[in-house]
């Protein structure tokens, strides 16, 4: 095999698994906002004041985190 072969070959993996980090980077963030969401869904119906502040309080930092990266 010739060493542009290899090279592109080498690249493409790596291209591959910046693609897989990216993707369930992606996956863990809406899980985190799912959560997070129902919470405070949750904290609304049972008037759970401070759970609610809680989680409105996580949501502004992982809603910060998202524009940064």
């Amino acid at each position: 095999m010739k060493k542009s072969s290899i090279n592109a070959s080498q690249h493409l993996v790596i291209n591959n698994s910046d693609y897989a980090e990216m993707v369930l980077d992606k996956a863990i963030h809406n899980f985190h906002l799912d959560r997070i969401l129902k919470g405070i869904d949750q904290s609304l119906e049972s008037r759970n004041k401070e759970e609610f502040l809680r989680l409105t309080e996580e949501l502004k930092v992982i809603r910060k985190q998202s524009f940064i990266q």
